[in-house]
């Protein structure tokens, strides 16, 4: 059987291997689309302003008060130290074989330390409190609030940026209660805030709070303030 000669007219174009998008390599690395054109990153939440004092030169500043705190905390003091010393001096000073008069100096001495010790405590407590800066300070456009309660850094919030306002009270303290909107801003303020802040929610719900009842400023004087200066931007619930 003879060969048959090949069939004449137009030949099929070679076969060419498809090229992949420009943004889709073979291998699955991606690369950037052609003409420069770059995916855009998505959006981050702004920093929010934070000091290590509240600035004093607002139009509304509250401070903290030494000697209202001092006035509160001291009758509490000498009263528990009274409660703990009488009960042990009458037992002491009964007449009994085995009673002497050193057991009086005992006494005397161990009230001394208890109440040195006291004395201390709350000396610096007062001190921290009151060493650093403002509250609380308020502003037409937002307000300044303290993160930590000893220490003088505070948070700038606008009152569009605050969800809610409310008074809460523990033990001796009443508070001025600030709850942010975007929980986020509470992140960046450092691992002590942090655990500050998680202590003062439990008892209040939010880590920025104001005294009410120890500051240079009646409580009736910030709440009437807080009323005015937000202007119906927040809720408020006092």
């Amino acid at each position: 059987m003879s060969e048959q000669p090949p069939a004449s007219g137009p030949r099929p174009p070679a076969w060419n291997r498809p090229h992949p998008p420009p943004n889709v390599p073979i291998s699955g690395e991606l690369l950037p689309p052609p003409g420069g054109y770059r995916v855009p990153p998505p959006p981050q939440h702004p920093a929010t302003p934070v000091t290590s004092r509240i600035p004093d030169n607002l139009p509304f500043v509250a401070r903290p008060s030494a000697i209202k705190r001092l006035i509160v905390t001291v009758p509490i003091a000498v009263v528990a130290l009274l409660l703990v010393g009488c009960p042990l001096g009458l037992v002491l000073t009964e007449d009994g074989p085995n009673h002497t008069s050193g057991d009086i100096v005992a006494l005397v001495a161990l009230l001394g330390f208890l109440g040195a010790a006291v004395a201390f405590g709350l000396g610096l407590g007062v001190f921290l409190v009151a060493s650093g800066g403002p509250v609380l300070a308020l502003a037409p456009t937002g307000m300044w609030i303290k993160t930590r309660p000893t220490r003088g850094q505070a948070i700038w919030l606008p009152w569009e940026g605050i969800a809610e306002i409310r008074r809460r009270r523990w033990a001796l303290d009443k508070m001025l209660v600030v709850k942010p909107r975007d929980p986020r801003v509470e992140g960046s303020l450092g691992a002590f805030t942090a655990i500050d802040s998680s202590v003062f929610k439990l008892f209040y719900g939010s880590g920025f709070t104001a005294t009410l009842n120890f500051a240079d400023r009646s409580e009736d004087e910030i709440l009437a303030a807080v009323r005015q200066f937000s202007n119906g931007r927040t809720q408020i619930n006092i």
